[in-house]
Parts: structure tokens; sequence; C-alpha cells
């Protein structure tokens, strides 16, 4: 079965170098499902974080549900992850290490559960941001320069 990307946090992409991905189910309420469907979700500014032996999703931002009544979600509440204790208990030793951090990717539909796409990742520095501008600008050049000459 395919799968359904309903949202994808492409600054995480610029922002940070990803060393390792995961994927992970996620518990939602019945509108929070339904909303996402409609592909009303958002993964800026969001990031995971291993508490008490569980990983937990932060700022996600999922729409309230257009149709849904009282009932309805709060759009940032924290979400818990699912993964296996073992991969959990590595996440958390690796995110104890200088500089890396657990950053969603994106969120999708899997034979119709809810999975999130994270990542180990660790930050760029303005410097390596700049490196990666100008070696992507080179290549553009180059390729610009090999097509004027055929």
């Amino acid at each position: 079965m395919p799968v359904k990307v309903v949202c994808e946090n492409r600054k995480a992409r610029h922002d940070y170098f990803i060393l390792e991905t995961f994927e992970a189910g996620i518990v939602l309420t019945g509108t929070e499902v339904k909303s996402l469907r409609a592909g009303r979700g958002n993964l800026k500014e969001s990031y995971a974080r291993v508490e008490n032996g569980e990983l937990w999703l932060y700022d996600m931002h999922i729409s309230p549900y257009e149709q849904g009544n009282r009932f309805n979600h709060e759009p940032k509440r924290p979400r818990k992850l699912l993964m296996h204790k073992g991969e959990i208990m590595r996440l958390w030793g690796r995110t104890r290490e200088k500089g890396l951090t657990l950053v969603p990717l994106r969120c999708y539909f899997k034979d119709g559960r809810a999975k999130v796409e994270i990542a180990l990742a660790k930050g760029k520095k303005l410097y390596d941001r700049r490196e990666e501008i100008a070696a992507r600008e080179a290549k553009r050049e180059v390729e610009r320069a090999l097509r004027g000459k055929e």
C-alpha cells in the first residue's frame, strides 16, 4: 500500500545534519486523524524528546477538525510517539551527547496508520549552511555551462 505524506519539515534538512532516521507511530484522537487525513498538519518548529522512558512530540500543529464538535482536540498538544523500548533508550542515550537532537522530518499514513519519521540530527552552523549553498550554486553553474556547449 502506498505511503500518503501529510506534511513535511523541509527546513529540518536545511538546519540539521541528519545522522539517522526512525519511523514511529503516533497516538492521536479521532478528530486529529480526520484533520491529518485532510492534510491539515504542520511540523515546523516541532521537536521530539525522551521523557520517563517515553518518546513525546512537541509543537506539532494539527488544525482542529472542521466538522468537529466540542470534543475537538487542542492543536499543539504533546503527542506520544510509539517505538520499541530498546530504540527509545538508545535514542535517549544518543540525545545526551552534545549537539544531538530529535527532529521530525515528515508525517504520513502507512497501511492506514499515522506515522512520523524522526531523525537523530546535529545542528548546522551558519558557515555549514553557506558552504552548502555555495556548493549547490557551483553545481548549477557547471550544469549550465555543460548544457550551453552541447
